[in-house]
């Protein structure tokens, strides 16, 4: 399980025109599951983005978490995050679970985070064409894969 996460001042997906989730202060993750990714995983990742101290305390230094300010979060499927590119220039998506095994854990990843912020978040809709737009606040962007707990 990846996850790109990114501290934003807004942001929203759309799909066919139409906004499916927007937010203000908080997080845009973009989420991408391999086959071989378990609850377990989605609990790790969840802590992670829970705690992950990003957002600048009253000295201006990070020191918060989207917990700490009661931020937003917007979650995007993105299978791409499991391209490979070590052979010619198309990228594979080998590693990417099928869909039958990734919504459900994103549906677990969405349950998940709910119950750990204590409200509902935003989201995309999975598999589908959708038009993200965020305001990065800082940059600040981290990436995170449960297979690589560094």
């Amino acid at each position: 399980m990846k996850v790109v996460i990114q501290r934003v001042s807004e942001a929203q997906v759309a799909i066919k025109q139409k906004v499916a989730g927007s937010i203000g202060l908080g997080l845009m993750v973009l989420v991408g599951f391999e086959e071989n990714d378990t609850f377990e995983d989605i609990q790790w990742i969840v802590q992670k983005i829970t705690q992950l101290r990003i957002f600048n305390d009253d000295e201006g230094k990070m020191n918060l978490s989207i917990t700490d300010i009661r931020g937003d979060l917007l979650l995007i499927s993105q299978f791409t995050l499991h391209a490979s590119t070590k052979k010619g220039n198309r990228p594979s998506f080998i590693r990417a679970a099928k869909p039958d095994k990734a919504i459900p854990l994103y549906q677990k990843t969405i349950e998940t985070l709910e119950s750990k912020l204590g409200k509902p978040i935003q989201t995309g809709e999975f598999g589908a064409d959708m038009k993200v737009a965020l305001l990065n606040d800082g940059p600040v962007t981290i990436t995170i894969d449960s297979k690589q707990r560094e």
